[in-house]
């Protein structure tokens, strides 16, 4: 029996605590059948609904994965024309939206991954990404795509962690 396997979520200090005795030839009766976080889907009307097989986010624990927004706007179901400027707010207005429905917000965001359409689009859209993000924003990966659903020329997906 080895201590790493009860390092993680749900496990106790009690847990570790009674391991630790255990260790130094006292007894200990601990349950240390931990359960498993549940996994649940997050959905709002405040974001666009999936366009296919997928959930907005998916919450386990105290960790959301949101799936990438492309700049459709809720509303109206329509794809948000226009540069990569109001391209960027708008995914970023939706994944605001996805998160709060999962009980997070822009500062609990730990990574993102944009895909770019365009790459020289670049710095126009770091430009509207620093104002959804504070003084630490989430570590980050971008890439250049050949194409986007519904032809956007951005979509980010994100990770929050509590």
């Amino acid at each position: 029996m080895t201590i790493e396997r009860y390092f993680r979520p749900g496990v106790t200090f009690a847990v570790l605590a009674a391991l630790a005795l255990t260790a130094c030839g006292e007894k200990a009766a601990v349950d240390t059948a931990a359960p498993a976080p549940a996994k649940e889907a997050v959905s709002t009307d405040a974001a666009p609904e999936a366009i296919g097989p997928y959930s907005q986010a998916v919450k386990l624990g105290d960790l959301l994965f949101a799936s990438g927004q492309i700049a459709i706007d809720p509303a109206t179901g329509a794809m948000l024309g226009g540069p990569i400027e109001d391209q960027a707010r708008q995914v970023l207005e939706n994944l605001k939206a996805v998160l709060e429905a999962g009980g997070m917000t822009m500062d609990d965001v730990v990574s993102t991954t944009v895909y770019l359409k365009n790459l020289t689009d670049f710095a126009k859209m770091n430009d509207v990404y620093a104002e959804y993000f504070g003084d630490l924003p989430p570590a980050r990966a971008t890439v250049e795509v050949s194409r986007l659903p519904r032809d956007a020329l951005i979509e980010i997906s994100a990770i929050a962690a509590k």
